[in-house]
């Protein structure tokens, strides 16, 4: 089961990523570029790596997913997922609005979820059950009465594949504002009540786990494309608002012009 002492070592963990991600930002490192083209740095590899030999020592049963490092005993019945720094651009380009994703998963649920931005050491934690906090105070997402009243956050048009953009596209012509860059930064502001819908397309596992213990736990909703739960079997399309009331709008919007499958 998750406990509490998870979250205190996730924490813990957040923390020592954020004091090797620290020394690293709007500074000179090398960066290299994956085959999809996505940048990672030395903060990165750091930041797992601190993260990884505090797991090896106090979890040595439970297994380990992360973006730079690569799966140690995934078939676990508790797996951490790891995105060392989510918005590795945002990084690069000197913009704290980047932030480490740390989760645990049980039977591929997400239990437990961390999103912290080291610079302006902001901290959400999620956990099952649990009000969400930011550094350490309960927050709560914002009641949104209509679209046209909704502040709408999403990374990057060319994120969306396919048709997929279009979909964002009508559901963006009904909303007041939509905000572009964040990466899960965007999702801590939703949990916070200062967005009030997040979507997107092409998310990982690594990129989505952590996000759902911290919508959740501060009274959001986070599914797929098609209303489902986010597991990791999810295709990467996600929605993430702060009002449960909005998502058969935003679901209807999405589907305009659509047959009704999201897959």
């Amino acid at each position: 089961m998750t406990s509490r002492d998870d979250l205190t070592l996730a924490n813990r963990l957040a923390d020592a990523a954020g004091e090797a991600i620290r020394p690293f930002f709007r500074a000179r490192y090398d960066l290299e570029f994956k085959a999809d083209k996505s940048p990672v740095t030395e903060a990165d590899k750091a930041a797992e790596a601190a993260i990884r030999a505090i797991l090896e020592k106090e979890r040595p049963d439970d297994g380990i997913i992360g973006e730079e490092y690569g799966a140690t005993r995934e078939d676990a019945e508790r797996v951490w997922i790891l995105d060392p720094i989510d918005g590795t651009k945002s990084f690069v380009a000197g913009r704290p609005i980047f932030g480490t994703l740390i989760a645990l998963t049980q039977a591929g649920w997400p239990t437990i979820g961390i999103i912290d931005q080291p610079i302006a050491r902001e901290r959400w934690a999620g956990m099952a059950g649990r009000p969400t906090t930011f550094n350490g105070a309960p927050v709560r997402t914002r009641a949104c009465r209509d679209l046209d009243e909704a502040i709408l956050a999403s990374t990057a048009p060319q994120l969306f594949p396919g048709c997929t953009g279009e979909h964002f596209s009508l559901l963006a012509g009904q909303c007041r504002d939509t905000l572009w860059g964040g990466d899960c930064y965007n999702y801590g502001l939703v949990a916070s009540g200062h967005v009030d819908i997040v979507v997107e397309a092409g998310l990982k596992l690594h990129d989505l786990a952590a996000l759902v213990p911290v919508v959740e736990g501060a009274g959001g909703r986070m599914c797929d494309w098609a209303g489902e739960p986010l597991t990791a079997d999810s295709d990467g399309q996600v929605i993430a608002v702060g009002d449960p009331a909005r998502l058969d709008d935003i679901l209807e919007a999405l589907a305009q012009g659509h047959d009704g499958h999201h897959r």
